[in-house]
């Protein structure tokens, strides 16, 4: 009676956990079932398809640069100092939803706010340009990167930096040499989480940024325009952003294949 209960225990736990599973992939499934009978290469010729892959692969890139450049020493000081409060504001983005970021964005940057009267002072607009693309793209990014990055650097033992700090490197050289590359699995993943966030961002970025093609469309904005007119091309456009994020995940995980826990 006992192995008969304990396995149907068993067989409830994973069926939750696998009916979850197909719940999850559901949607994927039926993204590209829906693909059959439609004109791909028709879909991939649309005139707004490559213009706004193009503008939402460089501007995720390029906010992948500032995110970085600037999360690394971040991440550091938050793990080092156990500054908690920093973290819960660096995390504060992913809580908030995209319409009210980018209805933040707008009263911060925009001509009548505190910002955006700077800016218009100079002579420059942040808002509705390609510019503005970037910035949403780093705001909703920025959290995945520090929080992968923080619990890399947590695993870093502090005896580590002091010894090489004995030795004369000083806290930049420790912290390039000994910090990053023990941390450097967390650091690629949560890259590559803030990447695909920053690829896929939509609601920030159309409420700041708007959908002008060429110069502030990013794919996922030429997807929901597309809807309207064809939705065959929608679905190809959207297959095409599933099959990037796809392959982002493979990669990062055959990276963790060496060997390198995250």
């Amino acid at each position: 009676m006992f192995v008969i209960s304990h396995n149907f225990r068993t067989v409830a736990i994973y069926g939750l956990g696998f009916a979850l599973l197909g719940l999850m992939l559901a949607p994927v499934i039926g993204l590209f079932t829906q693909m059959f009978g439609v004109d791909i290469l028709a879909a991939l010729v649309e005139p707004s398809f490559l213009p706004s892959l193009w503008l939402s692969l460089t501007t995720s890139a390029v906010a992948l640069v500032v995110i970085m450049l600037g999360g690394l020493p971040l991440s550091w000081i938050i793990a080092r100092r156990g500054w908690r409060w920093v973290a819960v504001l660096t995390d504060l983005p992913i809580v908030l939803p995209p319409a009210v970021l980018g209805v933040a964005l707008l009263t911060t940057f925009g001509r009548g706010g505190a910002l955006g009267v700077l800016w218009a002072s100079m002579g420059l607009s942040l808002p509705f340009s390609t510019a503005a693309v970037i910035l949403a793209q780093i705001i909703v990014g920025a959290p995945f990167f520090i929080a992968a990055a923080t619990a890399g650097f947590r695993r870093v033992d502090p005896e580590m930096i002091d010894v090489a700090r004995t030795l004369g490197a000083s806290k930049e050289e420790a912290f390039v040499r000994i910090a990053v590359p023990i941390a450097l699995p967390s650091v690629i993943a949560g890259a590559s989480i803030a990447w695909a966030r920053a690829l896929g961002e939509f609601g920030a970025t159309l409420l700041f940024a708007g959908s002008l093609p060429g110069r502030t469309q990013t794919l996922p904005l030429a997807i929901y325009s597309t809807l309207e007119q064809d939705f065959g091309v929608a679905v190809v456009m959207s297959a095409v952003m599933v099959v990037i994020g796809m392959t982002t995940l493979v990669l990062f995980r055959m990276f963790d294949k060496e060997g390198r826990r995250i």
